[in-house]
């Protein structure tokens, strides 16, 4: 059976303020959203393999959570190790923004650990959840070493982390070389604004990194892709990600020659949501990049698999939490 492995961090949320008059809300978080995705999304001869870890103190839960998945591999478990799981205190100010204040210590992957664990993976979903899952290092050996799909959210990696533990926004260092370790990246806004104001400039560069698809998520108002051209995607092998669908983005010029002569185009457009009345913001971004990777493995173009990945994201807004969110995401009924 073709595996997707899933690299990023269970988190344990506590989170405030999310709904007027609810008080705090505890349950898992991280990655915990892209698994039920991943679950909700991947055909059904399609196995998920966990690339996570996860500290002592919330292993048997993070286990029990695992039980729930109709994909997870036989035989396959979180990896425990001797550390407090990572915690993330969650404070919303408005809808769709928020102060994150972390804690916990799981420690990242290095090159030596991850590589066996990804030769018989037909793809990679990373998701920088605590933003030290992996180092550049290890990135760019995965990258090296690993010849099928690897869809990136860079999420975390735009954060350094204050003394007392509250994340901050940051330019990206070294942003070109991350770029160059993955086919499909994914970021919102914010974290785009943090490496240049000329969205257009910077997605040329980012394709020039060898980028085959990025997405740019903008909340409630949708996803604005950038796609490299020429690329078709084959089954569970990817190699490419230019769209089979004609008629639905704009042109936009590469970058030209020495002889000033464009080399080729690129293709983009803004791809809005379902519209969604109740609106709970926790876990969306996890949610639509997960479930855009598990179709483009599952041969969509990728417009296809990004309409899917909004429908998924705008029905995570209606429902609390990652425990049983796959049920949900498949439109079944969820028990109270």
């Amino acid at each position: 059976m073709p595996r997707v492995g899933v690299v990023g961090s269970m988190v344990w949320d506590v989170i405030h303020g999310r709904t007027p008059g609810e008080g705090d809300v505890e349950e898992w978080g991280g990655i915990a959203y892209a698994l039920a995705a991943m679950d909700a999304s991947l055909p059904d001869d399609w196995e998920v393999v966990p690339l996570i870890k996860v500290g002592q103190d919330r292993a048997r839960q993070a286990a029990g959570f695992a039980r729930g998945l109709r994909h997870w591999a036989p035989g396959a478990r979180f990896v425990e190790v001797p550390a407090l799981n990572n915690a993330v205190h969650l404070r919303y100010d408005q809808a769709e923004r928020r102060c994150e204040r972390m804690a916990g210590g799981v420690p990242g992957w290095t090159w030596p650990e991850l590589g066996p664990m990804v030769q018989d993976l037909d793809g990679l979903y990373v998701n920088f959840i605590s933003g030290y899952e992996m180092c550049l290092g290890t990135a760019q050996a995965l990258r090296a070493g690993f010849s099928g799909l690897i869809y990136a959210d860079l999420h975390s990696l735009f954060f350094g982390m204050r003394h007392d533990g509250v994340r901050v926004l940051r330019p990206l260092p070294d942003a070109p070389s991350w770029f160059g370790c993955f086919d499909v990246v994914q970021m919102n806004e914010d974290e785009m604004r943090q490496i240049s104001d000329d969205p257009l400039a910077l997605s040329v560069d980012v394709l020039g990194a060898g980028v085959k698809l990025l997405n740019v998520t903008l909340g409630s108002r949708g996803v604005v892709y950038v796609a490299a051209p020429g690329s078709v995607g084959h089954g569970s092998r990817v190699t490419g990600l230019g769209s089979r669908v004609t008629g639905h983005g704009s042109q936009v010029a590469s970058p030209t020659t020495r002889d000033s002569r464009p080399t080729t185009t690129i293709t983009t457009a803004l791809l809005p949501p379902p519209t969604v009345e109740t609106l709970d913001p926790t876990g969306c971004g996890d949610v639509f990049g997960a479930a855009c990777c598990a179709r483009l493995l599952a041969g969509d173009t990728f417009e296809q698999a990004l309409d899917h990945a909004n429908r998924m994201g705008a029905r995570n807004a209606a429902f609390r939490g990652a425990t049983a969110l796959n049920a949900h995401l498949r439109g079944e009924l969820v028990p109270a």
